[in-house]
């Protein structure tokens, strides 16, 4: 059965099926220059017509009248159909990329093709660049083997301060490109965007108005924490503003505070609605070693308080750095060897008489959630590496499945613990993430907590070898609306081997972190403990 094409203007569509054994055929569709609510009995009629365009202009009106008396197309045949937007020739359309250079007024040749507008996932990145897009000028042109940086800035958190704004109340594409499927934002979006402003913050602290000296390299360390405090709403603008609260020697420490409601009054501790802290490291562009970077000078009291936050966080890690590096010195287990042998006692019983263990329990090894990506060009950062932002959001997304797997019900966000950043992540690599819940516990409400590890691999098959390039540690509870009433507990994850086991009690002690005096000694005279 043969349908005619309608016509409506210079736009034909043919329409074509055949019943054999009440099967339905769809034939190819393909673009031809001159077919116009016109049908044909054969293939070799279309070619000729397509051959020549003076022979199809002169027997336009021949061909009119001899297809007119027919409707019928055998089913055997290929429809071919276009859709014109002239009468005698088709056009290519042309694609083009939704964004320009950053600025078309200016030439961006030598400009980072990572650092044009549009070339990450998420929306934000254009609105960094133009943030920092004075600084980097200087970065994109300065000469590669000039000296290094040797007249040090002092400047304040203020120097540094970068706020972006989601107008999620009155843009609703914006609002679609944060939207989960339960009408919240995507978490792990907003950590990409936190990345990439924590970077800006950095670049705008370090940069020393000196076109002469060679820029430095700045990295990613580590996430020290960010912290949910209330849930986000994809109807309300948000901003999220952030400056450097703590330097070292060659370190620093940003901390970046969401705000929601974002409005121009005073904010106040209810407006926020997540805080961050990102850990940066400078390395000479060059020699890839420490660089030192601008002094901080903190001027308000709150820049002073978050500063002795700082600081104190700095000598707590390198006085367990120490302690870690004595111990192994010394032979000495780096862990409680008693806490060590009970974990693994309850495991083995699960793992050798599970018809005898503990029904509330379950093995480390059978929460396991992974998944594999080959990273691409269009991840990579201002440095040509895989952005950080980026793989804190495939992080995030495999914890959140790997805990709503676990539970049973939705996960609800609390914290991202921990993120280390070990190695750089290039582009072509072959990256795993891998997922489990380490450890549950109940928190001070009797709401149950589940801790999500997440280790990213960067394997290399010719060369037979995996690294770890990231560790990531995620909090989870569950939403109790959503959770029946009949819904079993929250099972006890044990682990079944002596690795996993440390790992366990490793997080743990990081998750419930110990005063040490020294740092009581040290502080309390000082008013430093953070």
């Amino acid at each position: 059965m043969f349908l005619n094409s309608s016509r409506r203007g210079s736009c034909s569509v043919a329409w074509a099926f055949a019943s054999r054994r009440h099967q339905w055929l769809v034939y190819p569709a393909t673009f031809s220059s001159y077919f116009r609510g016109k049908t044909h009995s054969s293939p070799e009629r279309l070619d000729s017509e397509h051959s020549s365009a003076e022979r199809v202009a002169g027997n336009e009106e021949k061909q009119r009248s001899q297809n007119s008396s027919s409707n019928v197309l055998k089913p055997e045949r290929p429809i071919r159909w276009n859709l014109l937007d002239s009468m005698n020739k088709s056009e290519t359309i042309p694609v083009i990329s939704t964004v320009g250079k950053p600025d078309e007024a200016e030439p961006c040749d030598n400009k980072p093709l990572s650092m044009w507008p549009g070339m990450y996932h998420s929306p934000v990145t254009a609105a960094l660049w133009n943030a920092r897009s004075s600084i980097l000028e200087r970065a994109w042109r300065a000469p590669t083997d000039g000296p290094p940086q040797s007249n040090f800035i002092t400047k304040t958190p203020q120097d540094s301060r970068t706020s972006i704004l989601y107008s999620l109340s009155t843009d609703k594409i914006l609002q679609e490109q944060y939207r989960n499927p339960w009408q919240g934002v995507r978490m792990g979006k907003l950590l990409e965007d936190l990345d990439a402003l924590a970077g800006t913050i950095a670049v705008k602290h370090c940069a020393d108005e000196d076109h002469t000296t060679r820029p430095l390299l700045l990295v990613t360390a580590s996430v020290d924490k960010i912290s949910l405090l209330k849930p986000l709403k994809i109807d309300e603008d948000l901003r999220v503003s952030g400056a450097v609260a703590w330097v070292g020697r060659s370190s620093m420490e940003i901390r970046m505070e969401v705000i929601q409601p974002a409005s121009d009054k005073q904010v106040t501790e209810d407006d926020v609605a997540l805080i961050a802290n990102f850990t940066f490291v400078a390395r000479d562009s060059v020699t890839r070693k420490a660089a030192q970077v601008n002094r901080l000078e903190p001027v308000t009291e709150e820049e002073k308080k978050l500063f002795d936050e700082g600081e104190a966080r700095d000598e707590r890690r390198k006085l367990r750095k120490k302690e870690f590096i004595e111990g192994l010195r010394a032979g000495k287990e780096p862990q409680d060897t008693q806490k060590l042998q009970a974990l693994l006692r309850e495991g083995r019983v699960l793992s050798e008489m599970p018809t005898l263990a503990d029904r509330n329990s379950i093995l480390i090894r059978d929460t396991r959630i992974e998944n594999a990506i080959i990273c691409q060009p269009q991840q990579r950062n201002m440095h040509g590496r895989i952005f950080g932002g980026f793989l804190m959001r495939r992080a995030y997304e495999l914890s959140y499945t790997t805990c709503y797997v676990f539970c049973g019900t939705k996960p609800v966000f609390l914290e991202v613990d921990h993120v280390d950043f070990r190695r750089p992540v290039d582009v072509g690599d072959l990256l795993r993430f891998k997922a489990c819940v380490l450890y549950t516990e109940t928190d001070e409400t009797g709401d149950p907590l589940i801790h999500v590890e997440v280790v990213a691999h960067v394997t290399q098959p010719e060369l037979q070898s995996s690294e770890v390039s990231n560790t990531f540690y995620f909090t989870f509870s569950v939403d109790q609306q959503h959770r029946k009433k009949d819904a079993p507990p929250i099972l006890k994850v044990v682990p079944s081997a002596e690795e996993e086991a440390r790992i366990v009690l490793a997080r743990y002690d990081a998750d419930h972190p110990v005063i040490y005096p020294v740092l009581l000694k040290q502080h309390s005279q000082k008013g430093k403990i953070g």
